[in-house]
């Protein structure tokens, strides 16, 4: 079963939780592509992409609002870390802000499209 296929027989913000997913591989593998030395800086990237993507995986499977909050507040967290832990202006600092503003963006979308889901049969007046 393609992942297409697999997404049209659930829920179609699913895809939001998949960009999740690759993001937080990513995260995961910041430590390596760009040889982190700060051992904080590595850790902080490895436990949150872990957590990222287990809730979105969880998410995928079996959804519900608070996965998204959750995931919200992982991408908050990303954003103030730098400072929390140390490691402010430098290199690790963009990627964690920039991958936790995304993490933010795509679970706030999911939560306001779950919300308010888009109608299925509008049909526009014609003239």
């Amino acid at each position: 079963m393609s992942v297409q296929s697999y997404l049209s027989t659930r829920r179609r913000e699913a895809v939001l939780d998949l960009y999740n997913i690759l993001l937080a591989a990513f995260l995961f593998t910041t430590p390596w592509l760009f040889a982190y030395a700060n051992e904080v800086v590595r850790w902080d990237m490895w436990i949150v992409g872990a957590a990222i993507m287990a809730v979105a995986l969880l998410a995928i499977v079996a959804y519900a609002a608070w996965e998204e909050w959750v995931n919200t507040m992982l991408g908050v967290w990303l954003i103030v870390s730098p400072w929390l832990l140390g490691f402010a202006h430098t290199r690790a600092m963009h990627f964690s802000i920039g991958i936790g503003l995304a993490v933010i963006l795509m679970a706030l979308i999911e939560l306001m499209l779950g919300y308010n889901p888009p109608r299925e049969n509008f049909h526009h007046p014609e003239s």
